[in-house]
């Protein structure tokens, strides 16, 4: 076997891995709540057997106190999140339809950490013109029923603090938590 293929197996191998890892943090409806796989923890979680030694975040989590222009990349798309909207039923943090006038996000599964970021102020940079907003976190993107796994889906709100026409449907952003 080549070391191009060598390496390309060892990817493949690391993606599966953390797949896996994301899987078993997923929210289960009516469960036990999973822990935040981007929590304090994280870091320990991620790396077995290295007590003692520096600890990376998973790769997947936004940096703590990463604003401006750092943070995750992600993309942006628009969601209605009044009743009979694209954004389906209520709210999964609190069960309500909201305005999409107000300054809100649902986020992809693994990010919404099992309802961890439930009414959490996000910060959100776009990498179109530089603008940095603020919104609150209201519901999940479900990754495990359409929504890619990398989306930030915002209210029409916030696509207008941003400066962005929301008929784009989709722009590459950061996000992290605020």
């Amino acid at each position: 076997m080549g070391s191009n293929a060598k390496l390309a197996v060892v990817a493949a191998l690391l993606i599966l891995l953390q797949v896996s890892c994301v899987a078993v943090a997923r929210h289960h409806h009516g469960g036990k709540k999973q822990p935040d796989p981007c929590g304090p923890d994280a870091a320990a979680d991620s790396a077995p057997g290295t007590q003692g030694h520096h600890k990376e975040r998973p790769p997947h989590c936004p940096k703590p106190g990463a604003g401006g222009g750092g943070g995750t990349p992600a993309v942006m798309t628009v969601n209605g999140f009044q009743k009979g909207q694209d954004g389906g039923g209520p709210a999964a943090c609190d069960g309500k339809f909201h305005s999409n006038k107000d300054m809100i996000v649902a986020l992809s599964t693994r990010w919404y950490a099992g309802g961890k970021r439930c009414h959490h102020t996000i910060r959100i940079t776009s990498k179109h013109n530089g603008r940095t907003v603020e919104a609150k976190v209201v519901d999940e993107c479900d990754s495990r029923h359409g929504c890619k796994d990398n989306i930030v889906d915002t209210s029409e709100a916030v696509w207008k603090a941003l400066g962005l026409d929301s008929n784009i449907g989709e722009v590459p952003v950061t996000w992290s938590d605020a």
